[in-house]
């Protein structure tokens, strides 16, 4: 029995994943939150836990990766809206303990991801590659981290660099769509637990590679599989991808 403790316990995400690690026959060690959430002691919990996984907020995750180092955890981070420093961060704790990191822990979603990068890496610049998401209207950042997650894949299918190739936010008169560039929409409202849609579009016709996430629980599923196969891993850092064999 793997002991899994949740880092954002207190959130949705939370309470989600005690049930998921409850319905796989694990062993939930504890949570913690926020301290406006009831707080709680990273470096303890570590301590408790076999794995960490980690769906509170971007600020909390330098202390979060210490606490880890500090037990000898391996740490699986769903959280999303990281910058360039926070990726610093955990390619530096990766090289002393097992760091899954990505931008959707669904299934469903990494083979769409894997399905995106096969897709880019055999049709031409010729056809044009846009993804549009939708979530509720709580969230905070866009485009989701899933969308970045598509992007990238569609990106290295291509062989280019996303951050070099995005296109965000088109308002007012922006001219021709570039050539090989990769396009992003985001759409908020209601209570959407999150839908993407990845479009290759070419002369006279269209491919649309589509994941529609209908709870939350399907991120919890992913969370807590990936908790089980990264116990016992080398150091390193891992994406999903590793999960499903892919």
């Amino acid at each position: 029995m793997v002991r899994i403790g949740i880092i954002g316990s207190e959130g949705r995400m939370g309470q989600a994943l005690a049930d998921a690690i409850a319905a796989a026959g694990e062993s939930l060690s504890g949570g913690i939150d926020a301290p406006s959430k009831g707080g709680g002691d990273p470096v303890a919990l570590a301590a408790a836990s076999d794995v960490l996984v980690d769906f509170s907020s971007p600020h909390a995750l330098e202390v979060n990766l210490e606490a880890a180092m500090a037990a000898g955890v391996p740490l699986v981070i769903g959280t999303t809206g990281l910058e360039e420093r926070h990726h610093w961060l955990i390619d530096m704790a990766a090289e002393k303990i097992a760091v899954l990191q990505t931008g959707n822990t669904s299934l469903g979603v990494n083979m769409l991801a894997h399905l995106v990068r096969e897709a880019a890496s055999r049709l031409g610049e010729d056809w044009d590659i846009e993804i549009v998401e939708t979530h509720h209207r709580m969230k905070v950042d866009a485009p989701s981290g899933t969308a970045l997650l598509l992007g990238e894949a569609a990106a290295k299918g291509r062989g280019i660099g996303l951050a070099d190739h995005a296109e965000r936010g088109r308002d007012g008169i922006t001219g021709a769509r570039k050539p090989g560039n990769i396009g992003f929409a985001s759409l908020r409202g209601g209570s959407v637990a999150g839908d993407h849609s990845v479009l290759f579009l070419a002369d006279n016709e269209r491919i649309t590679l589509s994941h529609l996430a209908e709870n939350r629980g399907i991120f919890a599923r992913g969370a807590v599989r990936a908790c089980q196969w990264i116990v016992g891993k080398p150091a390193g850092r891992y994406g999903m991808g590793e999960v499903l064999g892919l």
